[in-house]
């Protein structure tokens, strides 16, 4: 049996900021990868589709605040740095 994803280890070379900052992006970071990995089974961000984090932001965000969704944005701006790659995510609408 393998070992869980360390999502805090993951994001450890990318993080900088206060200490609030940076569990606030591991805490956001660890409901991303949940959500995706109960939706479609894949548990590391290097297994991620632009799909996956688009489904997130479209769906599980929808009912929260802006603000919210920009923070998840930046957290998820955090994951494409640490893999080194571009999801080039569409914007949502924001909620009026």
């Amino acid at each position: 049996m393998s070992k869980p994803f360390d999502m805090e280890l993951f994001l450890t070379g990318v993080l900088n900021g206060s200490k609030t900052t940076r569990q606030r992006h591991i805490r956001q970071a660890i409901a991303i990868q949940t959500a995706i990995s109960h939706r479609w089974h894949r548990t590391t961000p290097w297994n991620w589709q632009r799909k996956h984090l688009q489904w997130f932001l479209s769906q599980k965000l929808n009912e929260r605040t802006a603000e919210t969704r920009y923070y998840y944005k930046l957290t998820i701006q955090l994951i494409e740095l640490r893999m080194g790659k571009s999801f080039q995510l569409t914007p949502q609408p924001s909620r009026q």
